[in-house]
């Protein structure tokens, strides 16, 4: 049996998806019932079964002998959020238990860390997981700060020879966009977001620079097709000899110019994008360019190519936005 934590969510539904597809055997998907716009994001999917997160460790428990992986993509994961404790019990404390649990029951463990750990990208954007890299980084929100604060923990075991998972990965995810994102509210992506106005004929909006280097529209991101990061995810399951903290980004940083441009031609029209004030509440805590640096998924060999913005986005919109059933 195969766990996915927040396998109701964005990219834990599509994870889901993906294993179904593959074949990989029976699914257990540990979620709130109300996650997933209500159940739509799983409404396809046959699963072993539905676990709230409350009964995690004991279901786990009762089928310890048939768990073959966790997949940890379960997580309070708005960047707005400012309730620390929330953070601290929700990505941390469940991650270290889940962990532990991995460790004591020889079960593989893939957790989702994030690219928000690389704060505003002044040290760049190096997957070392070692504890010296670590500690150069520095979160601009308690979410970043939570996930950055496992990884630390996992590079503390990890040096000293603790007991570990017998594979282990964290994914520092970068701009990921696509379907079953929907429930996600101002924490959607650019394209989910602006697509609704587009489609009617109307002008995208994107927030002003202001920062004097990067132009209106011109900050820069490392946008992910969810179809990729599943694709990292499934080739992991797949070689359980790799081990480690990795970037989980194409490696080539694009402008929401450009997102917007790849939105009007999927529904060929011409651009039309319109620029407002940046609130001030993030201007503090902006990225303004993020790129994941891929050498070292590569050189642990995975191969396949990533999608490009442009197909990514016509994608999405062709084979799922524009229809009635929106949901993978």
């Amino acid at each position: 049996m195969i766990l996915v934590t927040g396998g109701a969510g964005f990219i834990g539904s599509n994870l889901v998806a993906g294993l179904e597809e593959s074949g990989a055997g029976p699914i257990a998907v540990c979620d709130r019932k109300d996650v997933g716009d209500g159940g739509c994001n799983t409404a396809k999917r046959h699963l072993a079964a539905y676990v709230e997160p409350e009964a995690l460790l004991p279901f786990l428990e009762a089928h310890r002998g048939e768990m073959r992986a966790v997949f940890h993509m379960g997580a309070t994961s708005s960047t707005m959020e400012t309730d620390a404790s929330l953070f601290a019990r929700n990505n941390y404390r469940l991650s270290l238990d889940l962990w532990h649990w991995c460790a004591g029951a020889d079960v593989r463990f893939i957790y989702a860390s994030s690219a928000s750990t690389y704060g505003d990208g002044t040290m760049g954007f190096d997957d070392d997981g070692s504890k010296q890299a670590l500690a150069m980084l520095r979160p601009l929100n308690l979410y970043g700060r939570s996930k950055h604060l496992f990884d630390w923990r996992v590079a503390g075991l990890v040096a000293k020879g603790a007991a570990r998972p017998p594979q282990w990965a964290g994914l520092k995810f970068f701009n990921v966009f696509g379907p079953n994102e929907y429930h996600k509210g101002r924490q959607k992506s650019v394209v989910a977001t602006a697509y609704p106005a587009a489609a009617q004929g109307q002008p995208v909006r994107l927030f002003k620079s202001h920062d004097r280097q990067y132009p209106d529209g011109g900050q820069l991101r490392d946008f992910i097709w969810v179809g990729d990061c599943v694709a990292v995810m499934l080739w992991l399951l797949a070689h359980e000899g790799v081990s480690g903290l990795f970037n989980v980004g194409t490696g080539q940083a694009r402008s929401f110019d450009d997102l917007a441009k790849a939105l009007f031609s999927a529904l060929n029209r011409e651009p039309e994008i319109e620029y407002i004030d940046m609130p001030e509440a993030i201007r503090e805590r902006y990225q303004y360019f993020t790129e994941a640096r891929m050498a070292r998924l590569h050189a642990a060999g995975f191969a396949q190519p990533f999608t490009s913005l442009e197909a990514g986005v016509t994608s999405y919109v062709h084979d799922y936005l524009s229809r009635k059933d929106p949901y993978r």
